[in-house]
């Protein structure tokens, strides 16, 4: 899958999290990756200040890392959650 640093990416990136039961924020910080997953609680905090490219290189990298329940996700969702994981898979 070849990442597009689009705002419709984005877009993409930021409804597979609104279908999972993560929530995604945008807040201001200094997190050191730029990101900081709170697994516990299911939060993802994403630095607000970050330019689109920083942001979904962000959202991309968490959605590689954590596990979401694949039966709350539309159908294209879970088709593009499984595009992600699969770049992971042959990263590998």
């Amino acid at each position: 899958m070849e990442l597009k640093y689009t705002r419709h990416f984005l877009s993409k990136l930021e409804d597979l999290f609104a279908e999972s039961d993560y929530m995604l924020r945008y807040e201001k910080g200094n997190f050191k990756a730029g990101y900081c997953v709170l697994k516990d609680m299911k939060v993802v905090v994403v630095n607000k200040y970050y330019a689109l490219e920083g942001k979904v290189n962000c959202l991309y990298e968490i959605l590689r890392t954590i596990t979401i329940d694949t039966s709350r996700l539309s159908e294209k969702n879970q088709e593009f959650l499984a595009e992600i994981q699969s770049q992971e898979e042959e990263a590998s």
